[in-house]
């Protein structure tokens, strides 16, 4: 067990004047408030903070980091209230614990909806004092080391979490060491067999790994002294066992076709022409593989991240990845902020603490605020957490303007990103792009080193389709911004005109309805909105009938004495059941949750089956179009969510037949169409069409149209063809 003495010395090592009796009266305090309390292990609770300070000090964080990384727990798991810490501790500590208390609720929610939020502010709390993210990632660390007591699936959800938000927030801020631990632990909870049969082979390969391993550094030494290179460490590693993983199974190659699986590194004295010098050794004392050289010192990440990279083909065929970077950059490519601030002067501990925290605040503002300026402040809360993820991911390409500005985007980024990174105005006038002076589409992958020209006209505005090949979510938050203010504004004038069409038929002056604000905010709020717009464009997407708002404002006697449709059915009630017939649908097959009468059809992309969860689409010229939940087009129609309404199954007696198309994929050989027809006649079910063909591989394939009453129905279907000897897959096919 960690002794309280053991984190001081720690602290006094690398802040010989720090206040350590601050950080021993907090210790004292949270051994008595976290008395008799228990971990999962069994063990003193006190056990969980003391490793937290010790995880701190190894840090180099100062004495009050330290402290409350040993009260981070006691508001949220003791009856201690925060006046109590701040009477005790002073303001500095009360506003830490403060944050990390609010953010501490995120482990304990499951849905990516409610915990948006939560890590919108983890977020913020973060930029507003940047010591919140050191001691947040210092407490998951310890929690993901000691996860072996908890039950699998508290395991699994937590990891998943640690994987998604905490290990790439270490990676955006340069905390190499503490990412990679932070990894490889969620990937042996999250996926065990996959853990133990990967690390099974790299075992088995160690011995040879490391042996090669001291070749290699043997050599490296030998050659840098040789050509009078000064060098202060080399490394040797095997390629750790998640990110081995990642690589195996993105790039679909065997183990033998990784060339990183083990690295040297070279580290030199602070200056970095030793670096390049160092390089310069690596190619002449071995052949460098084509395109896999990274200057990262010339350019660096943005998370602060500096080094040499360069594959190289050894002795034996062996290849293996050098990385060359100063000493300097080393402790910052391992600690990420924790350590660039103590390197001011590039001499440790010189900076006065308050002028590096100021320091350490500015650089995790540039790395974390663009996650929560990309995001719309009224968006939703998935679509933040979606750009969340999506921007911790590290960025690979750097591209660069007319003028040689260095533009930093992700893999796959286009022209569009390209624009919007450079101003939002710039994205929004977007017609053209040039790369290296040739006019290119949109949809072009930029490469790194690339120079990339932005045509603009005054006039121009974002296009839907930019969606489909954007990347960054600054880009995709103010295309899909600029899509929604524009369906808002043609849906207020379509809102109006309804509106107004509807009070002429109940013989109700459209000014003095419409000028009547007072009313018209009341409706609003009814509706659970705010102002009269809202109302509006809620009537033009078609969300609210204005026959319901005539209503609210004449009152239900004297909306009953002008209604003009008390005792007939309109035309557009007949009209609408008759296209329902038409259509198959039947007039009640699906109902629109608080709405009567609006017209219903299925999507053909998915052809929902009664019984599978839907969703309901406002389509113009088409009523509501209803997908299946899991369709691949439903998360393009998120886009537009004011345009999603809810949607359910009618309840009804009757029986209704629908055609679905299955794709069967089989064994090459005689008598599989008749063995598939049959197990489907066997369950009295109709086949309206079914033919088969050979595939390329040999495969034999079936397309087979059956009538169904439902899911259920299917499923029992699937099942029976699933069973015939020979079948391989069974598949359901989009509608005609």
């Amino acid at each position: 067990m960690i002794r309280i003495e053991d984190v001081i010395a720690k602290v006094e090592h690398n802040r010989p004047d720090a206040d350590v009796e601050l950080i021993r009266r907090a210790y004292l305090f949270s051994a008595l408030h976290h008395k008799g309390q228990k971990r999962a292990s069994g063990e003193p609770y006190l056990v969980h903070p003391l490793a937290v300070a010790d995880l701190l000090a190894e840090m180099g964080l100062d004495e009050v980091s330290v402290s409350t990384g040993l009260l981070h727990d006691v508001v949220e798991d003791t009856l201690v209230d925060l006046d109590t810490i701040r009477s005790y501790f002073g303001d500095e500590i009360a506003l830490l614990v403060d944050g990390l208390t609010k953010i501490a609720q995120i482990s304990n929610l499951s849905k990516e909806r409610q915990q948006a939020e939560n890590v919108r502010k983890m977020v913020l709390a973060m930029i507003t004092d940047v010591r919140v993210v050191l001691i947040k990632l210092a407490d998951r660390l310890h929690n993901m080391r000691t996860m072996q007591f908890l039950k699998p699936e508290k395991r699994a959800r937590i990891s998943q979490e640690t994987l998604d938000i905490y290990a790439p927030i270490a990676h955006r801020l340069g905390m190499g060491k503490l990412r990679s631990e932070l990894e490889d632990l969620s990937f042996q909870n999250l996926y065990p067999e996959d853990y133990k049969r990967l690390a099974k082979e790299v075992d088995t390969r160690r011995p040879e790994l490391e042996a090669a391993l001291e070749r290699i550094i043997s050599t490296v030494e030998h050659r840098l002294r040789e050509n009078e290179v000064p060098f202060i460490e080399i490394q040797g590693r095997v390629k750790r066992l998640y990110s081995l993983w990642k690589k195996l199974k993105k790039q679909k190659i065997s183990i033998e076709q990784v060339y990183d699986l083990i690295a040297v590194r070279v580290i030199t004295p602070n200056h970095k022409k030793y670096c390049y010098l160092a390089l310069s050794v690596m190619h002449d004392t071995w052949t460098p593989v084509p395109e896999r050289f990274k200057d990262w010192i010339a350019i660096p990440r943005d998370n602060l991240y500096q080094s040499l990279h360069t594959s190289v083909i050894g002795d034996g065929g062996q290849a293996f990845e050098v990385q060359i970077r100063t000493e300097e950059m080393h402790h910052i490519a391992e600690e990420g902020v924790a350590a660039h601030w103590r390197y001011k002067e590039n001499k440790l501990g010189t900076a006065d603490d308050n002028e590096s925290i100021d320091e350490l605040r500015k650089t995790v503002e540039k790395l974390l605020l663009p996650l929560v300026e990309n995001s719309e402040a009224d968006g939703d809360s998935e679509d933040f957490i979606e750009s969340l993820k999506l921007d911790l991911f590290p960025k690979d390409v750097y591209a660069f303007t007319p003028m040689g500005k260095v533009i930093q985007l992700p893999r796959g980024a286009t022209p569009i990103d390209f624009a919007y990174a450079i101003h939002s105005e710039v994205g929004d006038t977007c017609t053209g792009g040039k790369i290296n002076g040739r006019i290119v589409p949109l949809r072009t992958e930029l490469q790194n080193g690339d120079v990339v020209e932005i045509m603009t006209t005054a006039n121009s505005k974002p296009s839907r389709d930019w969606l489909n090949y954007v990347v960054t979510s600054k880009a995709r938050n103010r295309i899909r911004h600029w899509i929604s203010e524009q369906q808002r504004t043609e849906s207020i004038d379509i809102g109006r005109k309804l509106l107004e069409k509807e009070a002429d038929r109940f013989r109700l002056s459209p000014k003095k309805l419409m000028n009547n604000d007072t009313e018209m905010k009341r409706i609003a709020n009814e509706y659970g909105l705010g102002r009269p717009e809202d109302l509006l464009a809620s009537i033009g997407y078609g969300k609210t009938l204005p026959r319901n708002i005539i209503a609210k404002f004449l009152g239900p006697e004297k909306f009953a004495e002008l209604d003009p449709e008390k005792h007939k059915e309109t035309r557009l009630e007949t009209g609408m059941k008759a296209v329902k017939r038409l259509i198959g649908l039947g007039e009640d097959a699906i109902v629109v949750k608080g709405v009567d009468n609006l017209l219903t059809t299925r999507a053909r992309c998915c052809n929902p089956l009664r019984g599978e969860d839907i969703i309901g689409y406002i389509s113009l010229g088409k009523g509501i179009v209803v997908h299946n939940k899991r369709c691949k087009n439903v998360k393009q129609l998120m886009v537009n969510k004011d345009r999603i309404v809810e949607v359910e199954w009618a309840k009804s007696d009757k029986e209704e037949i629908q055609s679905v198309r299955l794709l069967v994929t089989t064994e090459n050989r005689t008598g599989m169409l008749a063995d598939i027809t049959n197990a489907i006649a066997e369950i009295k079910t109709g086949i309206r069409n079914a033919s088969a063909s050979v595939s390329r591989d040999d495969k034999g394939l079936i397309e087979v149209t059956v009538e169904v009453f439902d899911k259920k129905h299917l499923d029992r279907v699937i099942l029976a063809v699933e069973q015939v000897p020979g079948v391989i897959a069974v598949e359901r096919m989009n509608a005609n």
